[in-house]
């Protein structure tokens, strides 16, 4: 390895299932580090710093979920993928909620936890092709500059998750055009992420750019088509 590779902390209180994915996840070229609990992890985060969090769900006093809502609360922005043994539409709705980026049901192939994990990696600073710049969005006070995957404002940078930062991309590419969710989660590189789970990252992001998300001025929703975009002072 040449230190430059992205380094992932591996969550999991089953010691067989982390060894595992220990091992196949560094075949793969990932520096990997695990913990078997969430008080460990967060020893862990203190001394080091990881670009994304492979994080289990069911795990013995802090669940997965406490953990994720805890880090995204103290302003941590590091990419969360959930494990859990839990398939059902509404776990997975509650791991975005909890701030979650992605949703992995068990039992799962590796090779589909590694996709998902670069498609999250690719995500958090969405590439910008040279020949089509996309220049800072205004949404009121704040200014979202898609190149750089950053929303400032008066008092400097906000802090936007992976999944946040892509969504707003995603919505800056096509500002004042409706995008279906179907559209949304296939910019996202997330096409079985299903309705809710969009609706979800919509209002995560609502909170961190508009005066009032209940009554939204910039992320609009279009009645039986999707999302719009409306840049504007």
């Amino acid at each position: 390895m040449t230190g430059t590779e992205p380094h992932l902390l591996v969550v999991d209180d089953d010691a067989r299932l982390r060894n595992l994915l220990h091992r196949f996840l560094s075949e793969q070229g990932f520096r990997v580090s695990a913990a078997a609990d969430a008080a460990t992890a967060r020893q862990a985060m203190q001394s080091m710093a990881f670009d994304l969090l492979v994080l289990d769900v069911m795990m013995p006093g802090e669940s997965g979920l406490e953990l994720a809502e805890g880090l995204r609360r103290s302003g941590h922005e590091v990419p969360i993928l959930m494990l859990t043994a839990a398939g059902a539409p509404d776990d997975r709705i509650a791991g975005f909620e909890h701030g979650a980026d992605d949703y992995l049901a068990k039992p799962f192939d590796p090779r589909e936890l590694a996709l998902r994990i670069r498609t999250i990696l690719r995500r958090v600073a969405p590439p910008i092709p040279a020949s089509q710049p996309l220049a800072p969005v205004q949404l009121g006070p704040h200014w979202f500059d898609p190149e750089r995957g950053e929303l400032r404002g008066q008092h400097g940078t906000h802090r936007l998750t992976g999944g946040e930062a892509a969504l707003l991309v995603a919505l800056s590419r096509r500002a004042g055009e409706v995008l279906t969710r179907e559209e949304i989660a296939a910019a996202l590189g997330t096409p079985d992420a299903g309705e809710r789970a969009i609706d979800v990252q919509v209002t995560r992001l609502r909170r961190k750019i508009e005066p009032d998300p209940r009554e939204p001025r910039f992320l609009q929703t279009v009645r039986h088509r999707g999302y719009v975009l409306r840049p504007g002072t």
